[in-house]
């Protein structure tokens, strides 16, 4: 407790053309009384100020006041008017409670200083000039003391005074509070687990946001307990604050050099504490302690978790103070993650972009947050990576945003791999269990959202195309995920054509298909022909190797040995049933393409032998004129080439073998144009 001097300034003070004399003996009081919405002195003197400080009114002596506060006498000064009776002080920082504290502590009586009221106090001082210069021991000193040497060295009151620092800006930014709870704040926090003696919420969850819960603070108190002091022992007390003040509580602990796996995991239940979202999709995410949080502190728009905003809401205006807070909560989280990778969780930062598309966040922020899921790609879930579009695209998932994130995934491997640090680089990725496996990984995981956006209608080809070819060949050891893809593909867009069929089996390799894949592929009505005949080729032959490596074993035979691919007739008799039942209607309808390949050849020889008949006519025609025409002679050496082209092909053909066609063949000799000069 800390109270006033009774000491006061002696001599009176000329204000303009008034004599203003009273001393401080003469004010006898019991005390401030409560009537409806005013404060009165309990004295015999009646009141000649009356200050109205918001709603609430003020009646008392004008001596009292001026003798400590430099604001008063100079307001009274500069209107030069003694007889004025009232002020307003609408703009007085800590509101009616602050001035209530600060009149009493002019009138003399004790004033408890607390952590609750402290930083609004000090600040209603500073406003009302409360200095040295006035009167020793004056009410700026006072609090000064009460925040150096009380304060800032208990964890608690730290924590206390800077969520009270949430109403009271730009003054406690000004004085420095806020900056110096912060310090406090991270010293503590970075101190050695084991020497921490001042008691804590720990895992608790408080029952309102707004102060933590301190009235178990024995029962978590180590001294008590002796129990080891988990790392995360201060992450509940700090995430009751506000995000720019907990912003700077996190950029001070980064000073002092805390491990960012512990900063990486401070920052996720801070999320979790005021974005529920971020952990559940379905309902509210809460639990029943952070429910109860929230739904105390549905006044104002910084007090207890924020949801996620619901279009159609009936207070427009409060959804839209929702949004911007929670934007703002997003925003500084984004900036405020450690670089390191791993610090935060793959999962956690996908929600976070999810969030982050929702509500429109800058879009360096939202790039930056891409490039550090790219940084651990490997390490999300197909639940995380189904992101609606947000940007009214024709889609119903955002491919586009997974397309980005797999790009900068491998612009991050291929700088790894590349980086003069490389060997040291595949060492700490076998120690986490990644390296080579990464895109493995990551191949399974884009198969199946490939298979969960293909039932999109309005999903594109092209946009399946290239994000299914995104990763390279080496990626996919079995392109099983990929064929499930393409089915579910075909399944929803029955009207491709052909040729766009074709198109989109390219990016799948028959030959890395699995028996089971091949299987249902033979049988699939949807494939095109060619893709199907690849697959039952390339099954024949796994099956074949299969059997031979079944019988070498049997046999006992060498295990070096490389079975060698048989004949077609072994390969039928090896096969089951029903891929001899494929391959047969394969054989037809291949025979059937041959068929008419060769009656488009008959039809082509029978326009050659037209053309020939109509350039005899055409000859005799023009046999008769004594010069034969540029055009003519044209005719005639297409005509010439047109039968030595059939020669050849008549040579060559399968009555006459190769070896022999230079002899057949007679040699014309060149003919010299005779010059006419």
């Amino acid at each position: 407790m800390w109270e006033s001097e009774s000491e006061s300034v002696g001599g009176g003070r000329d204000y303009g053309n008034g004599d203003f004399r009273l001393s401080k003996q003469s004010v006898k009081n019991d005390g401030f009384e409560l009537k409806g919405n005013s404060w009165y002195v309990a004295t015999d003197i009646p009141s000649d100020l009356l200050v109205k400080v918001g709603e609430v009114n003020f009646h008392l002596h004008k001596y009292p006041l001026l003798s400590r506060s430099g604001k008063m006498n100079r307001i009274l000064y500069e209107l030069r008017d003694p007889g004025l009776s009232k002020m307003v002080l609408d703009d007085l920082p800590g509101g009616p409670e602050a001035f209530e504290l600060a009149a009493k502590f002019c009138y003399g009586i004790s004033v408890d200083l607390t952590a609750a009221n402290i930083s609004g106090l000090r600040c209603a001082a500073e406003f009302l000039e409360m200095t040295e210069d006035l009167e020793e021991g004056n009410l700026i000193f006072k609090t000064e003391a009460f925040l150096s040497y009380v304060v800032l060295s208990s964890w608690r009151d730290s924590i206390v005074v800077l969520k009270s620092c949430e109403k009271l800006s730009p003054w406690a930014e000004n004085l420095q509070i806020v900056r110096r709870c912060s310090e406090s704040i991270a010293w503590k926090a970075c101190a050695n687990p084991k020497g921490i003696r001042w008691p804590y919420t720990g895992s608790k969850v408080a029952t309102k946001v707004s102060s933590p819960n301190w009235s178990d603070m024995k029962d978590s108190s180590p001294s008590r307990n002796q129990l080891q002091v988990p790392p995360d022992w201060w992450f509940e007390d700090a995430s009751i604050l506000r995000i720019d003040h907990y912003v700077r509580v996190i950029t001070a602990i980064k000073v002092k050099g805390m491990r960012f796996e512990l900063i990486g995991t401070a920052i996720m239940h801070y999320a979790s504490k005021w974005l529920p979202n971020i952990i559940s999709d379905h309902g509210s995410g809460l639990t029943p302690d952070e429910g109860s949080n929230s739904s105390n502190s549905s006044g104002s728009s910084w007090m207890g978790g924020l949801h996620l905003i619901v279009a159609g809401t009936k207070d427009n205006e409060s959804s839209t103070v929702q949004a911007k807070d929670q934007r703002m909560i997003i925003e500084s989280l984004i900036s405020i993650i450690p670089p390191q990778r791993d610090s935060v969780s793959c999962s956690f930062l996908l929600r976070l972009l999810r969030m982050a598309n929702m509500l429109k966040v800058a879009p360096a922020l939202v790039t930056e947050l891409e490039k550090r899921v790219g940084m651990q790609f490997e390490q999300a879930t197909l639940a995380d990576l189904l992101i609606p579009s947000y940007n009214k695209s024709e889609t119903m998932y955002d491919v586009d945003l997974v397309q980005r994130l797999l790009e900068h995934f491998l612009v991050q491997e291929q700088t790894e791999m590349s980086s003069p640090s490389h060997q040291s680089f595949i060492e700490k990725h076998y120690e986490r269990g990644t390296g080579p496996n990464a895109k493995m990984r990551v191949a399974k995981l884009v198969d199946s959202y490939l298979t969960e956006v293909s039932r999109d209608r309005s999903l594109s080809l092209t946009k399946f195309q290239v994000l299914a070819e995104a990763l390279p060949e080496s990626a996919r050891t079995c392109d099983d995920g990929l064929y499930r893809a393409i089915d579910s593909y075909l399944k929803a867009h029955p009207t491709l054509s052909e040729h766009e069929r074709k198109r989109l089996c390219r990016v799948m390799d028959c030959q890395k298909l699995s028996i089971d894949a091949c299987m249902h592929a033979a049988q699939n009505e949807r494939l095109p022909l060619r893709v199907v005949v690849q697959v039952l080729l390339s099954e024949q032959v796994k099956i074949s190797n299969a059997l031979s490596n079944s019988a070498l074993n049997e046999a006992g035979r060498d295990s070096n040995y490389q079975p060698m691919v048989p004949n077609r007739k072994t390969l039928l008799e090896g096969t089951p049933q029903s891929f001899q039942e494929g391959w047969a209607t394969a054989k037809k309808d291949i025979n059937t393409v041959k068929f008419e390949l060769e009656s488009v050849k008959a039809k082509y020889l029978d326009l050659q032998n037209s053309m020939e008949n109509l350039q005899r006519q055409f000859d005799k025609m023009t046999s008769k004129q004594k010069h034969t025409s540029a055009w003519s002679s044209g005719w005639k050496k297409l005509g010439k080439l047109t039968k030595t082209t059939m020669v050849e092909n008549q040579n060559v053909g399968p009555d006459h073998p190769t070896d022999g066609g230079a002899e057949q063949t007679k040699k014309i000799p060149r003919r010299w144009r005779n010059s006419i000069s």
